[in-house]
């Protein structure tokens, strides 16, 4: 229990379904996010599975289906950690009204995001004692959560390619940071999907089938896809749509604190960038005077494949920190969008432009 006088650990949008982040000083405080700290997206309640009685059934185009016990996880597959980012499609959406409503979707600061160390099972050497069938190209994924979703109950569904599935940072983690995981990251099993976005990381992982076709859950099928910034619900061909995978390059000022040295005026900054798919970092720099001036931020030392870079700078500045932007390259040469309306959707999905801060924002 926290002291009643301590502010809780992350600043809730709903409660049912659990849905928050942490505030944006506590979100960067170390390179891997404490478990406390590392934000959470449901979109039904958090479902309190038995370890004794857990099952995971592995189906589809297999030669061999498979139907595993948590011991039979641990007896029969190598244990292995990923270090790796997730990111909610929904993260910096906050941004994007203030151009124009997004309607029944949560307001995400940059707090949607976070770094942890998973350990789990590869999922490919699950599939290999399967045995993928001729065929195959997808890999869907569904969870033992309970949501309703237009009058009726389902669960959390959501596919990868079978490329994706079958590359090695794929995991189906039981441990975050070290620690088992706990009931609201998923426990006792969820996929860990690095580089894309996190709804294809699904929690409370109940069945794995291969198939020839995307996962026909409403939230693979229908949820998460992306519209250019003309589009509305009215005009929006659902099926034409895009489907959102990997997350876009993206930076975010968490931290701006004033300090004076001489005469002059500075603000330190500090904040996070992660690539295009979670391709590293290459830069990361400022402006205070609307994109006319950059001058490069310097990265924290920590990294890791699949994961964030924490960065900071000190930036001499003649007037209040808010206005001031970031933007970031990886090395693929991705940028960011300079407009908030280039990147505007109605689903307020992938937000890349440049991150301006604002202090009402940092404080979150």
């Amino acid at each position: 229990m926290l002291p009643t006088d301590q502010a809780p650990p992350l600043v809730l949008y709903t409660t049912d379904p659990l849905n928050g982040g942490p505030r944006l000083e506590e979100l960067i405080q170390s390179f891997l996010t404490p478990e406390p700290f590392f934000f959470v997206r449901n979109h039904g309640t958090v479902p309190r599975l038995l370890p004794a009685t857990y099952r995971l059934y592995v189906d589809g185009l297999v030669q061999q289906p498979l139907d595993l016990s948590l011991a039979d996880l641990q007896a029969h597959y190598a244990h292995k950690t990923v270090t790796a980012t997730l990111q909610c499609a929904g993260n910096r959406r906050s941004e994007l009204t203030q151009l124009a409503p997004i309607a029944g979707e949560i307001p995400w600061g940059p707090e949607a995001i976070g770094t942890a160390s998973w350990g789990g099972y590869p999922l490919a050497d699950l599939l290999a004692d399967a045995g993928v069938l001729a065929g195959a190209n997808h890999v869907a994924f569904t969870g033992l959560d309970q949501i309703e979703q237009r009058g009726a109950v389902i669960p959390f569904g959501a596919s990868v390619s079978l490329t994706k599935a079958l590359s090695p940072e794929v995991l189906l983690a039981n441990t975050m940071n070290g620690m088992p995981l706990s009931h609201t990251h998923g426990a006792p099993l969820r996929v860990v999907v690095p580089g894309y976005i996190g709804a294809r990381s699904v929690k409370w992982l109940g069945r794995i089938t291969v198939q020839d076709h995307p996962s026909s859950n409403y939230y693979q099928a229908h949820a998460y896809r992306r519209f250019a910034p003309d589009v509305t619900p009215e005009t929006a061909d659902w099926e034409a749509a895009s489907v959102l995978e990997a997350v876009p390059v993206n930076a975010a000022i968490c931290v701006a604190r004033e300090f004076s040295q001489g005469r002059s005026k500075w603000v330190l900054l500090r904040g996070y960038a992660l690539g295009s798919g979670l391709a590293p970092m290459e830069q990361v720099e400022v402006t205070a005077d609307g994109g006319h001036h950059w001058a490069p931020a310097r990265f924290l030392p920590e990294q890791a494949p699949w994961t964030w870079r924490l960065w900071e700078t000190e930036l001499a500045l003649e007037a209040d920190p808010n206005g001031v932007a970031v933007r970031a390259r990886d090395t693929l040469q991705q940028t960011q969008s300079e407009s908030l309306a280039a990147v505007w959707n109605f689903k307020g999905y992938l937000n890349n432009a440049w991150h301006v801060f604002h202090r009402q924002e940092g404080e979150r």
